[in-house]
């Protein structure tokens, strides 16, 4: 089986440390509803987290590259990098446009694991995917920022001290392009809550720590604006091209771990004397995933490789995304039928794995939403919308 070989060094490493928390670890934090404290602090420890992070604030300074490479084989070992994913891409939205002094006091503390950096505030009940639409608003009064508004399906709050969150700071009519007037601003999580900032968990079908923000009178410091006000836009867009390469190489450790799971129980389980996965039946929906899970993996090198170029990687970043999700859905449910009724069983952790990825058919963009892009950036298409 070709196995994508990226990194190879750091690969082996974090196989060996997630060979550490097996299935029966992630069973006990899904069933509880729990957050995989102890596998964080052990991935940052290692210093994995910091992967991205450059060496003269602490990290590795390694390109997105090295950091799809560490997520793939998380997902690949058969967890779950959801907990933890956030700290690469939001770190990169404050290391591509914050302050040299914000960088300076926020980054070291990060790669160290003093603090987590785990929470991108983006979505709302009203707006949904269309970002221009949000109406958490900001107010300008003396030194401080004054934030009001609802944020929805943010996940990892309760767990992070640091959030960046995107506001507007000028009203969507009163700007000349809709993409103008937000602006971004660095919080200090441990100071908001209960200070303006309240937290409503939601429970969802899988455990990813997803949580609603309100927001009342929160008051941020100016000094914590990232880039210029009412650019905001413009500073998450490298963070939401970063954020999609990571899932989508994310998806295809899932479909590797579900391709190695059908194929192993296929060669083992005996139906009517023979193994089923002599059966084409059985072998070729196995083949056929492993296929799809190869191209897209190659669409996902490509797209963190103009990423780490510097040079335009919007529709590569999302065209990774769709097929690497796509992929690891198609694995997913060929492992299902290939195991039959064990496929349900949660000591199989199929059925766990194949909700997790279930996810990233709708985040962090949908399926829809990336077509609709590649036909009208790419082909030209008019827009519907």
């Amino acid at each position: 089986m070709a196995i994508d070989q990226t990194y190879p060094e750091i690969r082996a490493a974090v196989a060996s440390l997630c060979s550490q928390y097996q299935g029966g670890y992630w069973r006990k934090m899904d069933a509880a509803k729990a957050y995989p404290t102890e596998f964080v602090q052990a991935l940052t420890s290692a210093g994995f987290l910091a992967t991205l992070i450059p060496e003269n604030y602490g990290g590795a300074g390694l390109p997105l590259g090295a950091g799809c490479a560490v997520l793939e084989e998380v997902h690949r070992s058969g967890g779950n990098g959801a907990a933890c994913h956030a700290q690469m891409y939001t770190m990169g939205t404050l290391l591509r446009h914050g302050s040299e002094e914000q960088k300076e006091q926020f980054l070291p503390a990060v790669a160290e694991g003093k603090l987590r950096l785990q929470t991108f505030a983006v979505t709302e009940p009203a707006s949904g995917t269309d970002t221009s639409r949000i109406r958490t608003n900001a107010v300008r009064d003396g030194d401080d920022y004054v934030i009001n508004g609802q944020k929805v399906f943010i996940s990892r709050t309760e767990h992070s001290d640091l959030m960046i969150l995107l506001v507007r700071t000028t009203p969507r009519e009163q700007c000349v392009k809709h993409t103008d007037g937000m602006s971004v601003l660095l919080v200090d999580m441990r100071e908001a809550v209960g200070n303006g900032l309240s937290i409503s968990p939601i429970d969802t079908m899988m455990n990813h720590a997803s949580t609603e923000l309100f927001f009342d009178d929160l008051r941020v410091p100016v000094c914590n604006l990232i880039g210029e006000e009412g650019q905001g836009f413009k500073c998450i867009l490298d963070g939401m091209n970063a954020e999609r390469i990571l899932i989508a190489a994310e998806c295809i450790g899932d479909a590797r771990w579900f391709t190695a799971k059908s194929a192993e129980y296929a060669r083992e389980r005996t139906v009517f004397d023979r193994p089923i996965g002599a059966n084409q039946g059985i072998q070729f929906p196995i083949a056929k995933a492993h296929i799809q899970t190869e191209a897209a993996a190659l669409m996902v090198q490509q797209a963190a490789d103009l990423y780490d170029a510097g040079r335009s990687a919007g529709a590569e970043a999302n065209m990774a995304k769709l097929l690497a999700s796509e992929a690891s859905w198609a694995a997913g449910d060929t492992c299902i039928q290939t195991h039959g009724g064990y496929g349900f069983a949660a000591e199989y952790d199929v059925e766990r794995k194949f909700r997790e990825t279930r996810l990233y058919q709708i985040a962090p963009i949908s399926t829809n939403l990336i077509l609709s892009y590649v036909a009208t950036r790419e082909l030209q298409l008019p827009r519907s919308f």
